[in-house]
């Protein structure tokens, strides 16, 4: 039995811990505190995954990783200390150097968009839009209902237009 718990706990960390990061890291904007995320949420998750079910593991996942980065941010609120975002940390060793260029600056560019965001929008944002999260995915990590879910992110979608001041488009990305 536990030896059967411990391939299921190792299988989640294999599959989820690269998204987990990138996820936390967005939303930090600090490589090191994302890892220190990412151990948190396995060690949280380590504790309730007993009492849950493995076949939609992800988007509570998620919502533990979510509701870690919220504490720690909550955290740091007290201390007045906002991590900034390290633009060198993100380099791919592959691609075409031109395209390469382009795409980091324009993920860097979204990335500086999404921090002018509220965190739910940025949240939910990176679940739809980066993560590939489906709408029932995110209504179990966000703890919202469909519509909420719909509502939200068409929101988060006009601010995001608002602050990039790119008129209408249907999707930013």
């Amino acid at each position: 039995m536990r030896k059967e718990r411990n391939e299921k706990l190792d299988d989640i960390y294999r599959r989820y811990a690269e998204p987990l990061f990138y996820y936390l890291l967005r939303m930090s904007g600090s490589s090191t505190l994302a890892e220190e995320l990412v151990q948190e949420t396995f060690l949280r998750a380590t504790v309730s995954l007993s009492f849950y079910k493995y076949e939609d593991v992800k988007p509570w996942l998620f919502k533990v990783a979510r509701n870690t980065y919220l504490d720690e941010w909550r955290k740091r609120q007290r201390w007045k200390w906002v991590p900034f975002y390290d633009k060198g940390d993100m380099k791919s060793p592959y691609g075409i150097p031109e395209e390469e260029v382009v795409t980091r600056e324009n993920i860097e560019e979204l990335a500086d968009l999404l921090e002018l965001l509220p965190e739910n929008y940025r949240t939910i944002i990176y679940f739809r839009e980066i993560a590939e999260f489906s709408y029932e995915e995110i209504q179990e990590a966000m703890e919202l209902t469909e519509s909420q879910v719909k509502v939200t992110l068409h929101r988060a979608r006009k601010r995001l237009q608002t602050v990039a001041g790119r008129g209408n488009i249907d999707r930013p990305f």
